[in-house]
């Protein structure tokens, strides 16, 4: 083996510590867990005022993440930055607030010399530390520990498998959070417009056909007229609806083949003779990633958009999902 070879199998034999010493960080939490964590849980969803999660240096990037991670499953948080709490922005802390403070110390200078200031103004204070019995933990309202018996630095100094550990444990608490509060998919939507994630999670209606692109005909419509309504459309298919806007069927280019026969003399028939009854279809509230599911289970490549009583509203096709890359 040659000194560079040495090199890189040192390397990958710290790394492999490193991550089995943060793994090992995040399962020690499991223990740890109590009737606090609930209590946590509790606090929040009874929080009358705003989420505050406040932390100093390495402690604050988790506890920025914490606020992002909470403002996106349903809990408005925002990060306070302790030192500059202690030069104004403590302002921004109201009574009936719910302060969530990260310190795997616990005896964090700027963060203790928040505490009374906090009390004084009225809101409630949640820790997460690795030590319990420290002056943060004695403050708080709810103390939830993050101890971890070692760091994952080689030198035990830096932290990082704490940091890891309390990541963890915010993600916890956040997703028990908001189940508890009943957070759905489509409240996720809501807060995601954007990216890939947000096209997955846009609503059916907002991609649908509507208005004049919408393929329809009524159940008397001679088969000549049906099938250039499906051309000038462009979508293989066309709703059949009544004069009460209500959804009949649906021809297809399938339907379409099946009839194209010398004994059915297609060019003859109605609309109501060709089409499929008891179509699939989809509210128009329901989330693009619901109607890929649905296509793909039915084998389909379009699907009907009906509101109130069956009232048609669009129609969304696979196409539409390719363009705006769902699939």
């Amino acid at each position: 083996m040659t000194v560079d070879d040495s090199k890189r199998h040192d390397d990958i034999e710290l790394a492999k510590r490193v991550l089995e010493t943060e793994a090992d960080a995040i399962r020690g939490l499991i223990p740890q867990l109590a009737e606090s964590f609930s209590a946590a849980v509790s606090m929040l969803l009874a929080c009358t005022g705003r989420v505050i999660v406040t932390g100093m240096g390495k402690s604050g990037i988790i506890a920025r993440k914490l606020a992002a991670t909470m403002s996106s499953t349903g809990t408005g948080a925002t990060f306070l930055h302790p030192a500059e709490a202690l030069h104004g922005d403590l302002g921004m802390v109201q009574k009936g607030d719910v302060v969530i403070a990260l310190s795997s110390s616990g005896e964090t200078e700027e963060l203790v010399r928040l505490l009374e200031a906090i009390r004084r103004i009225g809101a409630s204070i949640i820790s997460m530390t690795g030590r319990p019995h420290s002056t943060l933990g004695h403050a708080s309202d709810v103390t939830l520990s993050c101890h971890v018996p070692e760091e994952a630095c080689p030198m035990n100094l830096a932290p990082t498998a704490s940091t890891t550990a309390t990541l963890a444990l915010g993600d916890a608490l956040a997703m028990a959070l908001s189940t508890r509060k009943g957070f759905k998919a489509e409240n996720f939507a809501d807060l995601h417009p954007g990216g890939r994630l947000g096209r997955r999670l846009m609503r059916v209606d907002a991609l649908m056909h509507a208005g004049d692109a919408l393929p329809v005909v009524s159940p008397g419509t001679a088969m000549p007229d049906v099938i250039h309504e499906m051309s000038s459309k462009r979508l293989g298919m066309t709703c059949v609806v009544g004069s009460d806007g209500r959804l009949r069927g649906i021809v297809t280019d399938g339907d379409l083949r099946r009839h194209m026969t010398s004994q059915n003399n297609l060019l003859s028939r109605r609309a109501e003779d060709v089409m499929t009854k008891n179509p699939v279809t989809v509210a128009g509230a329901a989330l693009a990633a619901e109607a890929i599911r649905i296509m793909e289970e039915r084998k389909i490549t379009s699907l009907v958009v009906v509101g109130t009583a069956d009232r048609v509203e669009g129609v969304v096709h696979l196409h539409d999902l390719w363009r705006t890359e769902m699939i």
